[in-house]
């Protein structure tokens, strides 16, 4: 009977899933989308909970779907080369990375990974070796919590200006805060507790 040693000595870890526009970079408001970088404008506190997180040991990774590629808006391609760039701005202006970037190009009811279905995170924790008990999904709609309840992580809502919207997430989320730059406060002791 053998033993994989490798996979025997290696801890599954932790991570901070975040969903993409409204919380990595500003929504484009209801409807519609992110098509081209130069629309694409980065929340001031996302790096700064970035880095915290990843100081406290977390992994982190964006999950996002990306409706606008079946409604035929934009392409595969398109959807790449946003994150790419992310990646490298990350990196250069911030010194700091992710993990991975996950997306759904599907229509409503096409498939398992458009969210609220768990399928990006489920794939990603099987790709990287992920603890999703001790994982987070931190988003800004009811779909983001349910797939992270889906996926068995904990999550946190960022209601924004749509808080009546989001009172049936919020009733479901694990923690609740009015913006990203609250979060970038508070990060550290969510996270903890």
């Amino acid at each position: 009977m053998g033993i994989n040693l490798t996979m025997a000595n290696t801890a599954r870890q932790k991570c901070v899933f975040f969903d993409r526009d409204g919380i990595v970079n500003e929504s484009p408001g209801p409807g519609r989308y992110v098509t081209r970088w130069q629309d694409f404008h980065l929340i001031p506190a996302f790096p700064i909970c970035l880095r915290s997180i990843l100081k406290m040991g977390y992994q982190a990774a964006v999950v996002t779907n990306q409706r606008a590629v079946a409604k035929g808006l934009m392409s595969i391609k398109d959807v790449e080369n946003i994150h790419a760039r992310l990646q490298c701005l990350l990196k250069r202006r911030y010194g700091l990375e992710l993990l991975d970037i996950a997306y759904c190009p599907h229509n409503k009811n096409e498939c398992s990974c458009r969210k609220p279905q768990p399928g990006m995170l489920l794939a990603m924790a099987g790709k990287h070796n992920l603890d999703l008990a001790a994982s987070w999904m931190v988003g800004d709609s009811e779909t983001d919590v349910e797939a992270g309840k889906r996926a068995g992580c904990r999550t946190i809502l960022v209601t924004g200006a749509s808080r009546r919207r989001l009172v049936n997430s919020a009733g479901k989320a694990d923690a609740l805060v009015p913006s990203m730059r609250v979060l970038a406060k508070r990060i550290r002791r969510i996270l903890s507790a």
